[in-house]
């Protein structure tokens, strides 16, 4: 990964969410949920197995203020649900909800679900280990699909952590 290009593009590249919802081939995603209002897909740079983002379809900038109560709890239920998928999917020691970007860059609303894989030294969880600046996984593309189709296959089944079998795709030390 080229993480100045990736830093140009989420400054000044279209909305990466608008730009996969449109079909925009320089903007690919694996799918795992979609409804009316919101989407789900595999972070195209994991730090983590599995990562996923969850955005609402509309072009939205602020967590709070963009969203009326019921819209902002719609959306939070879907999160939650794709959050369990991940723990039913990858057994993670920690599952991380965060809501980042800014006005600077990557704009869009978007939330990223990380399952923090068990066994990572304590100074490398939390922040760090969602950091791309401290390296990405390189799943290919069989193994994105089997990972977004293992997620969808969870999120249909209700499925829960103590169902849960770790995923194919080994944890890698992105140091």
């Amino acid at each position: 990964m080229d993480l100045d290009a990736y830093v140009v593009r989420g400054r000044t590249g279209p909305c990466f969410v608008c730009a996969y919802l449109d079909g925009d081939p320089d903007y690919p995603h694996e799918a795992v949920y979609e409804d009316e209002a919101p989407v789900a897909f595999l972070d195209r740079w994991p730090t983590v197995p599995g990562k996923v983002l969850v955005a609402p379809k509309a072009h939205i900038e602020h967590v709070v203020r963009d969203l009326d109560e019921a819209a902002f709890s719609r959306l939070m239920l879907v999160v939650r649900k794709v959050a369990l998928a991940v723990e039913a999917v990858f057994a993670p020691e920690r599952t991380y909800l965060l809501s980042l970007g800014s006005q600077q860059g990557n704009a869009p609303l978007h939330w990223h679900i990380a399952g923090l894989p068990s066994g990572v030294p304590y100074e490398r969880q939390r922040f760090h280990a969602l950091m791309t600046e401290h390296g990405v996984l390189s799943p290919t593309a069989e193994q994105s699909a089997d990972m977004a189709k293992r997620l969808r296959e969870a999120i249909a089944g209700g499925h829960h952590p103590e169902q849960a079998s770790k995923g194919s795709m080994p944890h890698e030390d992105p140091s």
